[in-house]
């Protein structure tokens, strides 16, 4: 008898670890399955090792299906509607994105128990970075660039698409705190909405923290903000969120699970912090992670499809530090009224909302950003 290894996912390091949401079995996902017409299960074919949801690779008689299960504090039917509204208006856009199924009744997600579940068509292009963890960089310039021309065409097509910004709900990277003219007092409604986030922050003085924060990095941030147009995007653009081509350019952008309303500057300097700094080796005894070379690879390619202006690059760039801070309080929640789960979430606070905000106020992240304005002007 042959035993299989033991699913696993990843941690908030480097290290897999056991999955916090059991794989999905066969027995589950022929039941969810069965509300799909016409789509019968040959077998699952893989395990997904993202940490905050299961997915697994269904083989079918209609051919592979990606079968995604969030706990329902995480998301609900109809949270999963608002995304999969967006992944349909830019399909419609000629933007290459998974086909969400839907039910004979015509919904694109179903509830069953604790759990809701949503069916995609397996997307064409090869899934190069499907292994690999997040904060994880492009394996080449050449792949921050066909990213960076993506992401453009994906911004280009989202600019039709009017729908409101999305429900507080968990693991969203909402857009309240940083356009705010007292950026303190909407972190303050912020938490006051999420009472596990407000429990976890009461014995830390988390608002001289975040007003030390916005003091050094955060001047001015509301008036140029309130400069860009409202957009609907994607937030977490980065390699394993990408299926590639065989010439190298992005077949299908996918895991529209963070898209909000936020401003085409938000979602660049959100790409840039996902691809061109190494986190993962941040205190490890150099913290020379920021790879100028990376961002200015992407910053080239969208500008192939969509020119960025001086402002537009001093936009991005006065954004990127402060860039990650709502969605790790979104993070905190989760791990605090989802999963409770209190080391994690002081991992979030302390090595992720504020190390990253820091490493940018070092004379490496300083560096770091110069080199990146200095390029942009001269490409």
């Amino acid at each position: 008898m042959v035993t299989q290894p033991a699913h696993l996912v990843h941690g908030m390091g480097t290290a897999m670890e056991a999955p916090t949401w059991p794989a999905i079995t066969a027995e589950e996902a022929e039941a969810v399955l069965v509300r799909f017409p016409g789509v019968l299960m040959t077998g699952l074919h893989w395990h997904s090792p993202r940490p905050f949801s299961a997915a697994t690779l269904v083989h079918t008689t209609l051919g592979a299906f990606l079968l995604k299960r969030h706990h329902r504090s995480v998301r609900t039917v109809e949270g999963l509607a608002e995304e999969h509204a967006f992944i349909a208006h830019l399909a419609g856009a000629g933007v290459s994105v998974p086909e969400v199924m839907a039910t004979a009744e015509g919904a694109t997600a179903v509830a069953s128990g604790a759990w809701s579940y949503e069916l995609h068509r397996a997307a064409p292009g090869a899934d190069l970075y499907r292994d690999r963890l997040s904060w994880t960089p492009f394996a080449s310039y050449a792949h921050a660039h066909a990213a960076g021309v993506t992401l453009a065409t994906l911004h280009e097509a989202a600019r039709s698409f009017t729908a409101p910004a999305r429900r507080s709900q968990p693991l969203v990277a909402s857009f309240t705190i940083l356009p705010a003219a007292d950026p303190i007092a909407a972190a303050e409604a912020y938490v006051a909405d999420r009472p596990a986030l407000a429990a976890f922050l009461a014995p830390r003085p988390w608002r001289r923290e975040l007003a030390r924060l916005f003091e050094a990095l955060g001047q001015g941030l509301a008036q140029l903000l309130a400069e860009q147009a409202p957009l609907w995007t994607h937030n977490d653009w980065h390699p394993s969120n990408l299926l590639w081509a065989n010439d190298g350019s992005v077949r299908t952008a996918f895991d529209f699970g963070l898209a909000d309303r936020t401003c085409a500057v938000h979602d660049i300097a959100t790409a840039i912090e996902r691809t061109a700094v190494r986190w993962l080796d941040l205190g490890q005894g150099a913290d020379d992670i920021g790879d100028p070379e990376a961002a200015l690879a992407l910053l080239a390619g969208y500008a192939t499809t969509a020119p960025l202006g001086r402002a537009a690059i001093a936009a991005v760039l006065r954004v990127l530090p402060l860039v990650h801070l709502e969605f790790a309080l979104s993070e905190i929640d989760y791990f605090t009224a989802v999963v409770e789960d209190p080391a994690s979430a002081a991992l979030t606070w302390d090595g992720y909302l504020i190390g990253h905000a820091e490493w940018f106020l070092s004379t490496l992240g300083q560096d770091f950003l110069r080199a990146i304005e200095a390029g942009a002007h001269s490409q």
